[in-house]
């Protein structure tokens, strides 16, 4: 099992995950997500411990642009088929080693480049497959509050949770 302390970028995947996997359309046939503001307070704590954010999807959505802007993620890319491929090449570019990597998914799409990943998280509806290599199995499910219960998870491992949120809210627990 990886050192948890080393991780330095989460990657996260968006549908089932930061969502409920569900694809909705207006009348005007934009696309709609619904996500769910308790991850939030995990992303944020995140940043405070150290951790940089990374989005990565398959889809391209208006709604994941504008929600990842409010969060403040660090990198965000959209439509992106390989995975896998993708995340190896901006390992190498920027010098990450696997234990550097957390990486929070839910379907097969995500269980290659989990592979390339020192810790792995899933909700609790991901698929067996990736429940199988996953270091944590969030109770919540995608869309839930799965994200922040795994980022809680990752950074107690750390013992950093405490410090993390207290800097992020202005307050001791």
């Amino acid at each position: 099992m990886s050192d948890f302390a080393e991780i330095k970028l989460l990657v996260i995947d968006v549908d089932g995950t930061m969502t409920d996997g569900g694809i909705y359309y207006d009348a005007s046939g934009n696309e709609i997500k619904k996500f769910n503001t308790k991850d939030a307070a995990g992303i944020f704590a995140a940043r405070c411990a150290g951790i940089k954010t990374m989005v990565l999807t398959g889809r391209k959505s208006f709604a994941v642009e504008k929600r990842m802007k409010e969060l403040k993620i660090d990198y965000v890319y959209q439509g992106i088929s390989d995975k896998k491929c993708f995340l190896s090449k901006f390992m190498i570019n920027n010098g990450l080693r696997k234990e550097c990597i957390g990486y929070i998914g839910d379907d097969l799409n995500d269980w290659e480049p989990m592979q390339l990943a020192g810790v792995v998280c899933c909700p609790g509806d991901a698929c067996d497959e990736v429940k199988q290599i996953s270091n944590y199995v969030a109770k919540a499910s995608g869309g839930y509050g799965a994200v922040r219960e795994c980022i809680t998870y990752l950074l107690k491992k750390r013992g950093e949770w405490e410090y993390a949120i207290a800097k992020a809210y202005g307050f001791g627990i």
